[in-house]
């Protein structure tokens, strides 16, 4: 039986909090009885630079430790969103923070307001990457919310658990009103999914032809 890997990348500047929402993210996959791996990386400015967390969760072994072709790729700033989505999936999930990011390079992406919403909602952008989780666990469901929630509780510092659970929450809630964008995707990516099935059992069709033709042609057969 094929085990189930999927990539995650979450890309904005620093000072956002990704690499942070990298490792709760993380952490809650290992609630969920995940294998998991996390790595970061940082521009050449700590804040204000480009900077990502990768998340690779499988049911499986992982054997590489980065992410290679990404799954789920969430953009909260332009110049992360132009630097690292080179290499998402034709299927993948693409969710970008619609505050910083202008110029979207796909019309398939799950387009929300998250650090501006969160602004409006808490009077300031601190909780985005919190807020962004909770975007991704409804868009994408890729672990449990209760996990998450477990996990932001044992990361955030204490006395803040509360307000960061209210803004993980708050990101559900942002995802299902943009609900509509969410369905779309599926449907395209349910789409997409079967192409690709047709597209190789066409391949595999004419391959065994072309083979079939050229064992025919062998002397002793015909």
């Amino acid at each position: 039986m094929s085990q189930t890997t999927t990539e995650i990348r979450l890309a904005g500047s620093g000072g956002q909090g990704l690499i942070t929402a990298g490792i709760i993210l993380a952490e809650a996959a290992i609630f969920d009885n995940k294998n998991v791996v996390q790595s970061q990386s940082y521009g050449p400015e700590a804040r204000g630079g480009a900077s990502r967390a990768e998340i690779i969760i499988a049911d499986g072994p992982i054997f590489f430790p980065k992410a290679t072709w990404v799954d789920i790729f969430l953009a909260m700033s332009q110049k992360a969103c132009d630097q690292y989505s080179f290499d998402i999936k034709n299927e993948g999930i693409f969710i970008v923070d619609t505050t910083y990011v202008k110029q979207i390079p796909t019309s398939s992406a799950v387009a929300i307001p998250i650090s501006s919403a969160t602004r409006e909602k808490f009077g300031k952008e601190l909780f985005s990457n919190i807020v962004a989780l909770g975007v991704i666990c409804e868009v994408c469901k890729v672990v449990s919310a209760k996990a998450l929630k477990a996990a932001i509780s044992n990361r955030v510092p204490d006395g803040t658990e509360k307000i960061n659970l209210e803004a993980f929450t708050f990101g559900q809630k942002l995802a299902k009103r943009h609900s509509r964008t969410v369905m779309e995707l599926r449907a395209k990516r349910s789409k997409l999914t079967l192409e690709s099935l047709n597209q190789m059992q066409t391949a595999c069709a004419v391959c065994y032809h072309q083979q079939l033709s050229k064992m025919r042609s062998w002397p002793g057969h015909g």
